[in-house]
């Protein structure tokens, strides 16, 4: 098949969150199994700097609203190395226009999203499929993710019903997180060049707003989500975003699929960002990549169990539950250690218990890589309090180092974390969302820790055998892929 792969952020190049990871990583594995796969992505002001040599490939305009908009395609720079021998790798390409993307954030600075988030995300999907005709890609499958590349799907069935080379392509949507539907005030819906019949209950509108993620819910050919129960729960009131009952009405063409990691990253065997490399048989260089993490952060050396905390500064990631458990976080004995950005409450939270307990508590609020890698090994243990997850990838990680994770009984969390005797517990997961829940939780991991090393280690290898490559789940996508081409081949 060929594959193109829409998305507003990719690894290497440009990164808020996991999605960057997966359109790093899932492309690749694609490709290693025979399809051909290429990924558009924007040439922000960051990726230009990391690939100054991309290779300018072909220009033209796109209509967003009155206004036509030059894009300019280019291939990234490794595309013209060996690393594509065979076909094994993703082709890599950027959609530029320095009005939209020469800036120094992707959706925003400090002061908030940027104001024309919907102009920028309109002509990016639009120059996707210039771009693709431009070229003469013929596309069996578009697979695009979350609402930046929501209007890609929707285009495609209202304006390129019938192109030539467009007409028999399909659209896959994987939502990644529905909190974040991009809403657009009403006004705003001549910048889409789609008629006005378009905007009602049915198709695009909410609540008297533009809500570009349900054009895709509703047009995409087929939906995933990135874990099994996550597709459940948005199916729900409680977490349905109010689009509940459209997900319940494509019910059928919802599949979700956990989401895997990139082995050649995320390996503790051959991590070159840790000072130390270990594997299940010989955990020894774990010790050292703790001691290099506390002198990294200032913390003393002592027999306090280091807990690992790596995200967003959200609510979504728990952070209200930490802030009401903080007294009683504190009279345990651990040692906290917190990388991620994010709200200021939450970051004036973490200063205000580093200067109370400089002993036990240290965080640095920027993205780290390195430090992240050296968190992940160099943690005894990992908490993900989330309120709700997706699916969650620093619990992959947290099992694949050694290092179990403490999560909320949620979405990806509940489905990739075991917590259960008989030798195959690779976890410990919570299902109250409250600090007693969460405290009892972690009491009950800190015991084993502390009283039961032969357990304890069992726990870690147990979750060191998980094999949550992107191979399984690369194969599961080719599936959904193939029952969208049928759906319109039977159109």
């Amino acid at each position: 098949m060929k594959i193109a792969f829409a998305t507003s952020e990719a690894v290497p190049y440009s990164k808020t969150g996991g999605l960057a990871d997966i359109s790093g990583a899932l492309p690749d594995e694609l490709a290693r199994l025979g399809h051909d796969v290429c990924v558009f992505t924007p040439y922000y002001r960051a990726v230009k700097k990391l690939d100054p040599k991309a290779r300018k490939l072909s220009q033209g305009f796109v209509m967003v609203g009155e206004e036509s908009v030059q894009w300019i395609l280019y291939a990234a720079s490794a595309n013209t190395t060996d690393t594509l021998k065979e076909g094994r790798r993703a082709k890599v390409f950027f959609i530029g226009c320095d009005d939209y993307f020469d800036r120094d954030g992707l959706y925003g600075n400090a002061k908030g999203d940027y104001e024309d988030n919907l102009n920028r995300f309109v002509f990016f999907s639009r120059a996707c499929l210039a771009a693709a005709l431009a070229q003469a890609y013929s596309i069996d499958i578009w697979h695009c993710h979350d609402w930046p590349t929501a209007l890609i799907p929707v285009f495609l069935k209202l304006n390129y019903a019938k192109h030539p080379l467009l007409s028999g392509a399909a659209s896959v949507f994987t939502i990644h997180n529905l909190s974040y539907p991009g809403l657009f005030w009403h006004w705003s819906w001549p910048l889409l060049n789609l008629q006005w019949q378009h905007y009602n209950w049915k198709e695009l509108e909410f609540f008297g707003k533009i809500n570009l993620l349900k054009g895709a819910l509703v047009y995409a050919d087929q939906l995933t989500t990135v874990s099994p129960t996550y597709s459940s729960e948005i199916q729900n009131t409680s977490l349905g975003c109010g689009l509940e009952g459209v997900l319940k009405e494509r019910a059928a063409d919802l599949t979700g699929i956990v989401n895997g990691i990139d082995p050649r990253e995320w390996d503790p065997a051959a991590d070159a960002l840790l000072p130390a490399n270990y594997s299940a048989s010989d955990l020894l260089g774990k010790t050292t990549c703790k001691a290099a993490l506390r002198k990294r952060l200032g913390l003393p050396e002592n027999a306090s169990a280091v807990v690992g905390l790596i995200g967003r500064l959200v609510p979504q990631k728990g952070w209200e539950l930490l802030a009401l458990a903080r007294e009683e976080l504190m009279q345990r004995e651990i040692q906290i250690v917190v990388l991620g950005t994010g709200m200021e409450k939450y970051q004036e939270l973490l200063k205000e218990l580093m200067a109370a307990h400089p002993e036990k508590v240290a965080a640095s609020f920027a993205f780290d890589n390195g430090l992240a890698h050296l968190i992940e090994a160099g943690s005894d243990m990992f908490l993900m309090p989330s309120q709700f997850e997706p699916c969650g990838l620093n619990q992959l990680y947290s099992l694949k180092y050694g290092t179990p994770p403490i999560v909320h009984d949620v979405g990806g969390l509940a489905d990739t974390v075991e917590d259960a005797p008989e030798g195959r517990q690779t976890g410990f997961k919570f299902k109250e969302h409250t600090p007693a829940a969460l405290l009892e939780t972690l009491d009950r991991a800190l015991a084993v820790f502390a009283t039961e090393p032969a357990v304890w280690r069992q726990i870690q290898l147990n979750g060191m055998a998980q094999d949550w490559s992107w191979q399984a789940s690369a194969k599961k996508y080719v599936e959904v892929y193939r029952k969208a081409l049928a759906k319109i081949k039977a159109h």
